[in-house]
């Protein structure tokens, strides 16, 4: 049977997609009830494990998450579960403020990633195979196989930058998991402020291998789906009505919806505080358990 999401979400050879971006949340119990509130599905709770190779057992990362999945992209919030460096380096990040600390691009090619970081001087660690069991929907258990490549963590100040070649898509884009009562169906983009909108616009780009178009005083960021779009504090604000806690901040998603009055008059009515409205945008803040913004915006391609 064939799975329309699954088979549209890894990008061809070259190809280069927003994948997802990812939250890191303290209480994962209190995100959920509060995700839900706004209308979001989310699969079940995933302990989470990787292997060092890719002929080796598998091992806990200490992490777990939940996941809203789109048709095109999907949100991850991750929370910790035990004593590991990848805990540890949830908690640090969640020091620094709850939100958005991961933003993941997509790839076909994940060992070409990695030889293209290494030669622009990001520093690539390993490439890391992650796993996670799943049920499918006919309850039979599966294994949601990716491989993952980052930047160096002092190359990449924003936060966890990272590019994901999906091996088993059909695990986790189940149709079952597509449907939301707000209307989201993609990402869109994400936002992130930053100090010197010049020095980390040239850095995006260069790890990206993607040029960038000016949109007033922002800097946008083109994928062959999704965008990442950069700006100072001030210029964040005027556009998406938060200020940012800390400087570099990812504020958070922008999601694609088919109606965006249906989808407003949904997180309104869930009580959610509107901080920008547009003929084409609303922005509301995300409860304090999940952090930063959470941009609807009318999605022409759906």
């Amino acid at each position: 049977m064939t799975n329309d999401a699954a088979d549209h979400q890894r990008p061809n050879p070259g190809g280069l997609v927003l994948d997802h971006i990812a939250h890191f949340v303290p209480d994962m119990a209190i995100a959920e009830r509060d995700l839900e509130r706004l209308g979001f599905t989310l699969t079940p709770f995933s302990q989470q494990s990787h292997r060092l190779a890719p002929d080796q057992p598998p091992v806990s990362a200490g992490t777990a998450n939940r996941t809203a999945m789109l048709s095109r992209g999907y949100l991850e919030f991750l929370t910790t579960t035990g004593d590991t460096p990848n805990a540890a380096r949830l908690k640090a990040a969640m020091a620094r403020y709850t939100g958005a600390h991961l933003v993941c691009f997509g790839t076909a090619e994940s060992s070409k990633v990695h030889a293209r970081l290494a030669q622009r001087e990001f520093d690539p660690p390993p490439v890391v195979h992650l796993a996670r069991m799943v049920e499918g929907e006919d309850g039979k258990p599966m294994e949601a196989r990716f491989s993952v490549t980052r930047a160096a963590p002092e190359r990449m100040p924003e936060g966890r930058i990272q590019f994901c070649e999906h091996h088993t898509p059909e695990a986790i884009w189940q149709p079952r998991w597509l449907r939301h009562a707000n209307g989201v169906q993609s990402l869109l983009a994400v936002a992130v402020a930053v100090e010197d909108i010049d020095e980390a616009t040239q850095r995006w780009c260069k790890l990206t291998g993607r040029t960038f178009r000016a949109t007033g005083d922002l800097r946008v960021i083109v994928t062959d789906r999704g965008q990442a779009i950069i700006g100072t504090a001030a210029a964040i604000e005027r556009t998406f009505g938060m200020k940012p806690p800390t400087l570099p901040w990812i504020a958070g998603p922008v999601l694609g919806v088919r109606h965006l009055f249906q989808s407003e008059t949904f997180v309104r009515k869930a009580g959610a505080s509107v901080l920008r409205d547009t003929a084409g945008r609303i922005v509301i803040a995300a409860p304090p358990s999940i952090g930063g913004i959470i941009g609807f915006q009318q999605d022409t391609a759906l």
